[in-house]
């Protein structure tokens, strides 16, 4: 993580009451506010991620989401919103954020993360955070933190259930551990809430800054699964695939 930058009069005042969490406190508000962080997506489940993070002080946000604001999109996609219907997703999402919150700095890149992109956008980032619906970028992302060290939190969702986990090169097995391809079942469209977005996206938020700051308990080499239609939450120990082909040569 990079250096602290100090906190100003304003910072104080806006951040007063989640510095009195304990383990957190005044130097957890500067390691934040020093801290860039890459989200892939901020549709259902990255618009919350992007927004909490931006309300907790995270110095510089990095969106990567492609394609223009849609009327679907506004069933869960938090940061779009209905006078920006067909204009680019990732202007939409940079616009809510500074609203909120304009002593941060906001990047917003109007493509998905792709081959091309990838390698530069994990290299501006201290975290990343993986929102994608497509198992095809989660995977590539995963490719990537590994390969530069990066630390990977990677959420997902499908209808009322959802999943996150963080990744630790070297650590923690990685996304690949638990799938070694694309999954061709899976679809780019799917039932979704969202709550059940929502719910996860915060998860995955408080997650990064646990990361940051170095306060609580991670999700290192563990997977929380949660129903939200039954309203059972399960973490499952996670184990790594010693012929990985992304991250076994980390463990030799």
């Amino acid at each position: 993580m990079p250096g602290r930058i100090a906190l100003t009069a304003e910072d104080r005042a806006r951040y007063e009451w989640q510095m009195w969490t304990e383990g957190f406190g005044e130097s957890g508000q500067e390691k934040l506010k020093s801290a860039s962080v890459l989200i892939s997506r901020t549709g259902g489940l990255g618009s919350p991620v992007a927004y909490e993070l931006a309300a907790a002080g995270v110095g510089r946000i990095i969106i990567a989401h492609g394609g223009d604001v849609k009327p679907s999109d506004l069933n869960r996609q938090l940061l779009m919103t209905t006078d920006w219907l067909g204009k680019p997703r990732a202007e939409s999402a940079q616009r809510r954020l500074l609203e909120l919150n304009p002593t941060i700095t906001v990047e917003a890149v109007p493509e998905n993360i792709t081959e091309n992109n990838v390698v530069e956008l994990v290299s501006q980032a201290d975290v990343v955070v993986g929102a994608a619906p497509l198992f095809a970028e989660r995977l590539l992302m995963n490719r990537e933190v590994v390969r530069q060290q990066k630390m990977l939190v990677d959420a997902a969702m499908y209808d009322t259930t959802a999943t996150a986990t963080t990744i630790v090169p070297g650590k923690t097995p990685c996304l690949a551990c638990m799938y070694p391809e694309n999954p061709p079942a899976w679809k780019r469209q799917f039932p979704v809430f969202g709550a059940t977005s929502g719910t996860i996206g915060c998860i995955a938020a408080l997650e990064t800054i646990k990361i940051i700051t170095g306060f609580g308990e991670l999700l290192h080499g563990k997977l929380l699964t949660m129903d939200l239609a039954a309203l059972s939450f399960r973490t499952l120990k996670l184990r790594r695939n010693p012929d990985c082909p992304v991250c076994a040569h980390l463990w030799q």
